[in-house]
């Protein structure tokens, strides 16, 4: 009798396993979307877009109920998105609140990234609070660049963003970047997580400002390489929105700063 109950339990054990492999399976690939916060508790939504977008018809992209815009500008010390300009002005047009982020280089100092990204943003009244994204990419996400000088470059160049445009930046980050970098060292700067497969709301439960929920989406208005768009949500209510933009949006003398195409 007791040798059967065993072999119950252990194969009870093997089909539960089994079972959450394959949960586990279905949701890296997809299949199963837990994450899609819901629309009343976060009403405030967006996209971030590059080059990869191609053509963007940004008064058809707006009217996909969307209320923001983050646009890649730059990457390290010398990359421009090629697709910026364009898509600054053209959003420019629009109701969106717009707002421009850089991809951060391990390989560059912050002061280099600093300047760079400040030659191709002009500082705009009523622009979103600049972006530095960090995450890992090529060989960085076997091999770490050393903590504690990421910190010192990143703080160099949040420092040099906040003295230029008059806004504390935001930082983007994954749940990976974020755990090994800017957990207890950045927390007073808005945060936005990226996790398309949970809610941050499991582990930073009202840390985060903005949420990239989904890297898979399709909207209407683009026609690019890239068929998918990211989607955003805004940590709040309407009027919690309303009150983040009084604090996070430049208030600046409507620099024109030349963007020198390279």
């Amino acid at each position: 009798m007791e040798i059967m109950k065993k072999k119950l339990w252990i194969g009870a054990a093997v089909l539960l396993l089994v079972d959450i492999i394959l949960f586990g399976i279905l949701i890296y690939e997809k299949k199963i979307t837990i994450n899609h916060p819901s629309e009343t508790a976060y009403p405030i939504r967006g996209v971030d877009v590059s080059y990869y977008q191609g053509e963007i018809d940004w008064q058809v992209l707006s009217g996909e109920r969307i209320d923001f815009a983050f646009i890649k500008a730059t990457e390290g010390s010398g990359h421009i998105d090629t697709k910026f300009e364009e898509n600054w002005e053209q959003a420019g047009k629009t109701d969106l609140k717009r707002g421009a982020y850089h991809f951060f280089s391990f390989e560059s100092t912050g002061k280099a990234q600093a300047e760079h990204f400040i030659s191709v943003v002009p500082k705009e009244e009523g622009m979103l609070s600049p972006v530095v994204d960090i995450e890992f990419y090529g060989n960085r996400f076997y091999d770490k660049p050393d903590v504690e000088g990421t910190r010192r470059q990143l703080q160099s160049l949040l420092d040099e963003l906040e003295a230029y445009y008059g806004v504390k930046p935001m930082i983007y980050a994954t749940e990976s970047s974020y755990s090994t970098y800017i957990r207890g060292a950045f927390d007073d700067y808005p945060l936005w997580i990226r996790n398309v497969y949970f809610s941050p709301n499991m582990g930073m439960p009202g840390r985060w400002t903005f949420w990239q929920y989904d890297s898979e989406a399709k909207l209407q208005g683009y026609s690019g390489e890239e068929e998918h768009i990211d989607l955003n949500v805004f940590y709040g209510s309407e009027t919690e929105w309303t009150k983040f933009l009084e604090s996070h949006t430049v208030s600046g003398d409507n620099d024109t700063t030349l963007i020198q195409n390279q």
